[in-house]
């Protein structure tokens, strides 16, 4: 029997916070943080097409990505040339939009 070569390994994406996403994180009750970092571990890190489980902002937001886990939504840069989601902003519905 012929052995099959290996598949050659997809790009894996992971996910990076920048300041402001780790200070609003910070400031969540400690089960959200969980629930938003199991959330980026099982969806996002590691994935082939982290847009399959976001939606695309428009307006003053297009070029966006927006996650919902609960009542909260990260606010989201997709860096294709990195294979980087940044997280750029972490807040609950009502005022996650408002700048």
């Amino acid at each position: 029997m012929k052995k099959s070569s290996p598949q050659p390994a997809r790009p894996q994406w992971t996910v990076e916070f920048d300041d402001r996403a780790r200070r609003e994180l910070r400031k969540l009750d400690a089960t959200v943080q969980q629930n938003i970092l199991s959330y980026l571990r099982e969806h996002i890190a590691g994935s082939d097409d982290p847009r399959k489980f976001g939606k695309p902002l428009r307006m003053n937001l297009a070029g966006l990505w927006r996650y919902r886990v609960g009542d909260y939504r990260l606010i989201c840069r997709i860096e294709d040339s990195r294979l980087v989601v940044l997280v750029i902003k972490i807040g609950h519905r009502r005022e996650v939009y408002k700048d």
